[in-house]
């Protein structure tokens, strides 16, 4: 096991340090100080690494398009009706930054700061630790304290872990808007895809919420078995999206809680998502542009798939999408696992 960092540019006038972990069996991870992004989750190859995510060259590359490749979403994930939500009965408002909603916690969200980290190692795990005060109404969210450690173990699981304090009752969802091609291709439409869930979430034209499920048996949107992705585009070329953005409701399985695997079949390589968590934001990148100049070329439709683990959105108005609030005096606690086998 080991870790290591460097400075990999700057950003906004600041150095952004990159934080490698490395497992004994060659899989890499690494983390940038700004916007916590998640810039490589690689496995060795005869011809070297092959990164399982999509990446840029530069940190500014990731803040020139709306699409958050690999950053850390946070305070709350998804989408906030009317940019407002409910706790206790006090309501807070945010600061919209979608049709008057508010989208992945607007400017000032996680991905937007630079962290502070700090490495270690022991003999079976290599760890990362960023940490962040938040002040009082950054895009309208209470003051908060955030500490997300990262670690890589020699099962090949790469792990993040959130902890929160507040000083004053808010909501608590953050996740990962990581997106992932495994074999480096121009899409993703050969992966195979397996969901641990059978509904997904209605919405309305805003993408928000109804409160309503939709089955997702004998529709595109069934991946309780696992499927193959482009097959499942193909039925979705007469809805607006032509692929998939959609909130799936999940139900974690195994002692591990594995709650989706996407894999490519053709390199014997996969992904496994672990989540306590009953959500997972699910988008085929369906809306990339060419002035994406990512590593693997220009951004195009389906050239990667976002796999978001988190709480049911926007869940402060619904009692049964689950317990999202966050109170002074305790700590939250979330965790999302990346199992990698290839």
């Amino acid at each position: 096991m080991k870790t290591t960092e460097e400075i990999f540019d700057q950003y906004q006038d600041q150095d952004v340090t990159a934080f490698h972990l490395e497992n004994d069996n060659g899989v890499r991870a690494t983390v940038l100080s700004q916007g916590g992004i998640i810039r490589e989750l690689s496995v060795p190859t005869a011809n070297g690494q092959q990164n399982l995510l999509l990446e840029y060259p530069h940190t500014a590359d990731y803040y020139a398009n709306p699409f958050y490749v690999n950053m850390m979403i946070g305070p709350v994930a998804g989408r906030i009706k009317d940019a407002q939500f409910e706790v206790n009965g006090k309501v807070t408002s945010l600061t919209p930054n979608e049709n008057g909603n508010e989208l992945h916690s607007g400017a000032h969200g996680f991905h937007s700061v630079q962290w502070e980290g700090y490495t270690e190692t022991s003999d079976d795990k290599a760890t990362l630790t960023l940490h962040h005060k938040f002040e009082d109404q950054e895009g309208g969210f209470p003051a908060m304290t955030v500490d997300v450690t990262y670690t890589l173990t020699n099962t090949n699981t790469f792990t993040v872990h959130f902890a929160a304090e507040t000083t004053v009752a808010t909501t608590f969802n953050p996740t990962y808007h990581t997106y992932f091609n495994l074999n480096g291709a121009e899409s993703i439409r050969d992966h195979d895809l397996q969901i641990n869930g059978t509904r997904h979430l209605a919405v309305d034209s805003e993408k928000i919420p109804t409160g309503d499920f939709i089955e997702n048996a004998d529709t595109p949107f069934d991946f309780a078995t696992t499927t193959r992705l482009g097959d499942a585009i193909d039925g979705m070329q007469d809805t607006t999206e032509k692929g998939f953005d959609d909130i799936y409701e999940v139900r974690p399985t195994g002692d591990t809680h594995d709650v989706v695997t996407v894999s490519d079949p053709a390199n014997n390589r996969a992904v496994t998502l672990q989540s306590k968590r009953n959500g997972l934001i699910v988008f085929t990148a369906n809306s990339f542009t060419p002035d994406m100049a990512l590593t693997v070329g220009h951004g195009k439709p389906y050239m990667g798939i976002a796999l978001e683990a988190q709480n049911l959105s926007d869940a402060t108005r619904f009692e049964n999408f689950g317990d999202v609030t966050l109170f002074p005096g305790e700590t939250k606690y979330y965790e999302i696992g990346y199992h990698v086998t290839f």
